[in-house]
């Protein structure tokens, strides 16, 4: 397990200790969400959710909901404590992990936006992405690492962009006039770029660190929303739940 892992959990550790929620019985349940429930009925058919790569586990803590995107789904039921001492070994643990730590941070009101948006509110984040970025960054060159359809599509009408994916389906593809890279181009995608835009699913499959410390990085959607909090990293999620 990686130092990112040891201190995400001992920072969120430390918190449930200040709530006294550590010792405390408190059931978590984790459940892999069918399509329909997680993003309703967007017009496209290009998400990820929708082709059957990722599933989002959910997380219910006290009636407050958490999510994480994984490949490796499944139920879990226990304490935030043996959560918390859980090794985070594969995407299935650290999905219970982030999903269980987004749910009792929200429950603490210390975050917000922790479930995904539905039907047409992911093409209305791409387009306020575009203009947070332009506002914030300027005329950059930016890798978003994770295919997203919509802010990919809106991301390439106004920046110089390149994309990576883990997708094997994806790579090598032309989307929206953008060439999709795998994983063997980071290093010389991260050394072009100006700005990271990097999915919140990495802090689930482990490839977080490859990221931080290099670029300026700016994570987006819910699933990172408990460690961006916990670590301090910037953000963007314009219409999660």
């Amino acid at each position: 397990m990686s130092d990112i892992y040891h201190e995400l959990k001992k920072r969120a550790a430390q918190i449930c200790k200040n709530q006294d929620l550590l010792t405390e019985r408190v059931t978590i349940r984790a459940r892999a969400l069918s399509t329909e429930e997680a993003i309703g009925n967007p017009e496209a058919d290009d998400f990820p959710l929708q082709k059957g790569k990722e599933r989002l586990m959910q997380a219910d803590f006290r009636g407050s909901f958490g999510q994480a995107f994984t490949d490796r789904y499944g139920d879990f039921e226990g304490t935030l404590e043996e959560v918390l001492q859980m090794a985070l070994e594969n995407n299935y643990r650290r999905a219970i992990f982030v999903a269980s730590v987004n749910a009792m941070l929200r429950h603490l009101n210390q975050i917000e936006k922790t479930v995904h948006c539905r039907d047409q509110e992911p093409g209305q984040c791409a387009a306020e992405l575009v203009r947070y970025l332009k506002g914030q960054y300027g005329d950059v060159k930016i890798v978003q690492f994770g295919f997203q359809p919509r802010m990919v599509e809106s991301l390439a009408q106004a920046f110089s962009l390149r994309v990576l994916d883990m997708d094997p389906d994806n790579i090598g593809a032309e989307k929206f006039h953008v060439r999709i890279e795998g994983r063997g181009a980071t290093e010389d995608a991260i050394h072009w770029a100006d700005l990271l835009l990097v999915t919140g699913t990495t802090v689930v499959n482990g490839t977080v660190n490859d990221f931080l410390g290099q670029r300026p990085v700016l994570f987006y959607g819910t699933t990172v929303a408990g460690a961006a909090y916990l670590m301090g990293w910037d953000r963007f999620c314009a219409c999660g739940k």
